[in-house]
């Protein structure tokens, strides 16, 4: 009962920014799709077709319910601050990403740099959901993120 509860304070609403923050991941894949690195081993055929699948079918529910979703309880909790914890902790995610991928590019390809790459744009999404206490899209985001370090583990690591 306490779930349908909390169900009801949940409504349609864009918001600009969890797609600012999905573009902004993506910009790099777009490049890296354009243009090979060095050394792309990203490139290689994966070994987790099903946890892939279950991965991509995730990201896409995950960004659907950050865009379209709003937690109002939220909203009323939060109305003037947008500057939280969580969402410096997203600039910083986003960052390690960022810097994850120019090491890439770098030709430097080693675990930390796919931890980098697996890891920091999950945990900037986890941040983001939870700042907007969006517990809808944390568990579609929680799924994406194991399927997400697991790809990245067995495919490039072991």
């Amino acid at each position: 009962m306490k779930i349908l509860v909390r169900l009801k304070a949940y409504g349609l609403h864009f918001d600009i920014w969890a797609l600012c923050l999905f573009f902004l991941i993506m910009i790099p894949n777009c490049i890296w799709f354009a243009v090979p690195a060095p050394c792309d081993v990203l490139r290689g055929d994966s070994v987790t077709g099903t946890l892939d699948t279950i991965a991509s079918v995730c990201q896409v529910v995950m960004i659907a319910a950050l865009c379209l979703l709003q937690n109002r309880e939220c909203k009323k909790r939060h109305k003037n601050t947008w500057f939280t914890p969580c969402i410096l902790l997203v600039i910083i995610c986003s960052l390690f990403y960022m810097i994850s991928w120019i090491v890439y590019y770098a030709g430097i390809v080693n675990v930390d740099v796919i931890l980098g790459l697996t890891v920091f744009p999950c945990l900037a999404f986890l941040f983001f959901g939870l700042n907007r206490e969006n517990w809808i899209a944390c568990v579609p985001i929680i799924i994406f993120t194991v399927c997400h370090i697991l790809y990245g583990i067995v495919n490039f690591i072991l």
